[in-house]
Order: structure tokens, then sequence, then C-alpha cells
């Protein structure tokens, strides 16, 4: 516990106790002068009313009286101590698939539109949780820090697009690393990873990417877009429909959605896969396994928990006051 005064700068009033004991010093000094002028000591007692010994001690009062009033106002706190709070509260980054077959349209509208639309409806349903964002394909990028503004996230959710990443393919790995980096001041027990991607494992990082999360304490609940039947792969330049993507053959390449690797990565971190084509069920599926997986953690936060003690000194004050007025009613320092 530390002791300090809210507002330090009325202590300065403290300055004026001398000054307000000289005046009445000087006051009673005076009051003993125009005494002496006005009778000869001898015949004082009979012209003045008796004070009593009790009033010796008004200016005393007076000044203890002013001195606690002063105390009240420049406010006594007792606070600032290190308080250890229980939260349930997770890190979840949004990592998002952005290679080219997420533009199949074998779900409407298409792949890309129905992850995003996850997202943002699962962040609707979300509380506490801090939430970032890392879009991947061949290269992963962070496009946003993890933050509870949730406003914020979805101007950046809005503006995703396939064409936003050069190097296409699907590299789980790299899009891990980038998460371990962005949860490197987050404690093991609420980091979580919310993935979106048809599961199409081009690198084969799958497995290494599965160890690294599990090593840096990372839940990860993968959702599988698209499905296995599969739809051709758009191609767009500037926004404007191209062709469908072809093999070496010139034949159509079908994307099809595959969950062995989205299903291994959720089960050997201790998370889930979920079916990402039907938007409430997936939502609602995801906002249960964070809560179930949510641990309590914790934290030592250093936070105002001050006490406020003015009112005990304003007290004492007032209380000085009233005895002043009941042993002196004239309110002066008879001497």
């Amino acid at each position: 516990m530390n002791w300090y005064f809210d507002e330090p700068l009325y202590l300065i009033l403290l300055l004026l106790l001398p000054l307000f004991a000289l005046a009445m010093f000087r006051f009673i000094k005076w009051k003993k002068h125009k005494k002496s002028l006005f009778a000869e000591t001898k015949f004082q007692e009979k012209l003045f009313s008796s004070t009593g010994k009790s009033s010796k001690i008004i200016p005393i009062l007076y000044l203890f009286a002013v001195l606690f009033l002063i105390i009240s106002i420049a406010d006594l706190l007792n606070g600032t101590e290190e308080v250890k709070t229980q939260q349930k509260m997770s890190n979840v980054i949004f990592l998002l698939d952005v290679s080219n077959s997420m533009n199949a349209e074998d779900i409407p509208a298409n792949r890309l539109v129905q992850a995003k639309n996850i997202m943002l409806n699962t962040m609707s349903k979300m509380k506490d949780d801090k939430v970032g964002l890392i879009i991947f394909a061949g290269e992963s990028t962070s496009l946003m820090p993890l933050t509870t503004d949730y406003a914020a996230a979805e101007t950046y959710i809005s503006g995703i697009s396939t064409q936003m990443m050069k190097v296409q393919g699907t590299d789980f790995l790299k899009a891990i690393n980038k998460s371990v980096e962005k949860f490197k001041n987050v404690p093991k027990g609420s980091r979580k990873i919310i993935l979106l991607s048809d599961g199409e494992d081009n690198e084969g990082s799958e497995s290494e990417a599965a160890k690294l999360a599990e090593n840096e304490g990372i839940n990860i609940i993968s959702v599988g877009i698209g499905t296995v039947e599969g739809a051709p792969i758009p191609e767009y330049t500037y926004g404007q429909l191209m062709g469908y993507k072809t093999d070496f053959n010139g034949e159509t390449v079908i994307s099809k959605r595959q969950t062995e690797a989205l299903e291994n990565l959720a089960k050997n971190t201790g998370g889930e896969y979920i079916d990402g084509n039907n938007l409430e069920e997936s939502t609602n599926q995801i906002i249960e396994n964070l809560n179930k997986k949510n641990t309590s953690s914790g934290t030592w936060v250093k936070s105002q928990n001050a006490v406020h003690y003015y009112q005990y000194f304003l007290a004492i004050s007032l209380f000085i006051f009233f005895v002043i007025l009941l042993f002196n009613p004239k309110k002066d320092f008879n001497i």
C-alpha cells in the first residue's frame, strides 16, 4: 500500500498556517493591549467576563481545524497496489487463407467471402477477447495487431482480397510462424488461432506447423471452407474475370476442399475442426470452442485501487469547529 495525495498542490495551503498563527497571536496581543488601556489589570476581572482555562486552547484548536481541513481538500489516498485479477480472456488471431483457390465459387458468393463473413459473425459474438488478423498464401503478413477494436478489425477484413499476396500457394508453416511473432508477449494459456482455409497444403508444411503451434501453446480451431466436389478457380485481372485456372495440359483445374491438413492442425494443438460452409452453425461452434478452451489466467495489474480518507479529516475539522463554537460562542480569542 502507498499513501499519497490526490490533489497535492492544495498542500501549499499549509504555508498559510504560520501566517494564521501569527495573525492570532497579534490579535490576542492587541486585545490585551486594548484591555490595559481601558482599565488597570486589577479591575479587568470585574469589567470583563471570565474566559476560563479552556479558552486558552481555542487558538490551537483553530489551527488544528484548519490543518485537517487542508488535508481533506488535498484528499489523502491509500492505494496503487498490485492486484491479481482472474480474467477469462483469449487472444485470438484470425488466420485467413487468401490463395487464389479461395476464389472458387462452390459456395456462394465464394470461399473467401464465406470466410470473411464467418470472421465478422464470430467477432459480433465475442466480448473481451483481443483479436488480430493475419493473411497468408505462399507467404504471410500481419494486417492488424491484437486489439479489442472490433470496428477497426471489420474495416480490415472488408478490404481483404486474394490479390493481396504476390506469392501464391498455401504455406501453413509461414502462417504459424507469423502468428508466433504476434503472440510474443501473450501467455501460452490464452493463445488461440482461428484458421480459415480450403485446406490445400501446397507446401506440405502442415506437420511442422502443427508441431510449432503445439510447442508455443497455441490452440488452433480450423475451419474448412469449400466442397469436396470443388469448383474451378476464377482468374481476375484488375477485378475482371479473365477465365479459369488451367494446368500444364490446358485442362481446367478443379479446386476441392481438403480437410486432412486442417483436421491435423486442430487435433495436434487441442483444437477442433469445423465445417465452415454453414455460416451460423460454424460461427456458433467457433464461439463454443473459444469459451470451452478459455482459461482463466491470473495477471498482476497495477491499478489505482485507492481508498479515499478525506472524509475522516473533514469530519475531524468540522468537529473541532463545533467544539470552538460550543465553548466559545462569541467566536473570538477570549484570553
